[in-house]
């Protein structure tokens, strides 16, 4: 059978990861670089990212959310740390130990079935401790850090917590730090009565994207970077902190390209209405060209008579609502389009580019969704 012919489906750069991972052990000054892979590798593809990391120097580290992810980094061939970021249900916490994870523990019931858990296999389980400083999601209080060093002090095979972090509310959504700081003043108060408690971490980590670019005293012993990875900017913010610290904008090229393909092409009068809704209607006549891409695959309905993709490296404008399945481009003004021709819905054609912020912008949203969002089902295809 003949292998068959991708009507859509998403391109990682290799190299482009590669010089990524280089800006950020650079950052990183020799400390412990632990990369985020959780979301299906922020839309990208666990395995596939799992993959090309493996020939990247100066990763030691992956961070997951779930067990399943887990899982998948290990079928994928990853045979180094993990560190579990998420909530384990507690009938799963054998995974745990099958698959030689790191988990971040924020609450004593799953603590004190990880310490018999351990005890009973008789083997050390190297657990992190998530601080409260002032995000309230996952994490602990002060006031009950010395309930967590009792149970410590119980089980022998936990010792005490390998490592102890935190996450930051606002590093990235504004050019202000002042509750950064704050928080990294709570995270470093804690830490101190960890000590006190006997049960200071080896490792401390508070540093995600933002917080690696912009602030080395968040740095520590381990850093967490998640979507710098992938060649984005965490927000605009973000970036023009870096430029107001003098840097340059040579750190980070994005990894993914998503292209599809015409797959009708279809001649319109005037005065015709295009797509659900009758939310576009013609001036003139009009060309249009049809590709099998949809909110299903991650292409937002929000993008409806909003967005553009690239076909024959020029701006085409999406007509109409975004179905399912399907959306509708106008390519009346781009010569010698054919069927089966290449469209990019994110990534460069010529000297047009659209990007995921891009996407974000018209969609109303962040990068960090646009790219989470893409289908586990389209192809992903490392060149």
């Amino acid at each position: 059978m003949k292998k068959p012919v991708h009507l859509n489906w998403i391109e990682l750069s290799r190299a482009a990861l590669r010089r990524n991972v280089a800006s950020l052990v650079k950052l990183a000054g020799g400390r412990i670089v632990a990369v985020s892979v959780k979301a299906n590798a922020y839309g990208h593809g666990l395995a596939e990212v799992v993959t090309m990391l493996h020939e990247c120097p100066g990763v030691g580290y992956i961070t997951v959310h779930s067990i399943e992810e887990a899982a998948a980094a290990r079928a994928a061939g990853w045979v180094r740390q993990i560190m579990l970021l998420g909530p384990v249900a507690h009938a799963s916490l054998e995974a745990v130990i099958d698959l030689d994870l790191e988990p971040v523990v924020f609450d004593r019931t799953i603590l004190k079935k990880l310490g018999r858990l351990s005890n009973r296999t008789k083997k050390r389980l190297k657990t992190h401790l998530k601080l409260e400083t002032g995000t309230h999601r996952q994490g602990v209080t002060d006031k009950e850090l010395p309930l967590f060093a009792e149970i410590y002090r119980q089980y022998p095979y936990l010792g005490r917590p390998y490592g102890a972090g935190m996450h930051f509310a606002n590093i990235e959504d504004t050019t202000n730090h002042a509750y950064a700081q704050y928080q990294l003043d709570n995270f470093e108060r804690m830490v101190k009565l960890m000590q006190q408690l006997k049960i200071k971490p080896a490792v401390r980590h508070t540093a995600s994207s933002a917080a690696l670019i912009l602030f080395e005293k968040t740095r520590f012993e381990l850093v967490r970077p998640g979507i710098s990875l992938y060649g984005y900017w965490p927000s605009k913010e973000t970036y023009l902190s870096y430029l107001l610290q003098g840097g340059r904008n040579n750190l980070f090229e994005p990894i993914l390209s998503w292209k599809s393909r015409v797959t009708q092409l279809k001649q319109l009068p005037a005065d015709s209405f295009v797509g659900y809704g009758c939310s576009f209607r013609t001036t003139s006549p009009t060309r249009l060209a049809v590709t099998p891409i949809g909110y299903y695959d991650g292409y937002d309905r929000e993008l409806s008579n909003r967005s553009y993709v690239l076909i024959k490296g020029k701006r085409a404008p999406v007509r109409g609502r975004v179905c399912m399945n399907l959306m509708m481009t106008d390519i009346t003004d781009i010569r010698g389009v054919r069927l089966e021709e290449e469209i990019t819905l994110i990534g460069r054609d010529g000297s047009e580019v659209i990007t995921a912020e891009d996407i974000a912008d018209w969609a109303k949203t962040i990068n960090y969704e646009v790219l989470a969002r893409l289908s586990p089902a389209i192809p992903r295809l490392v060149v």
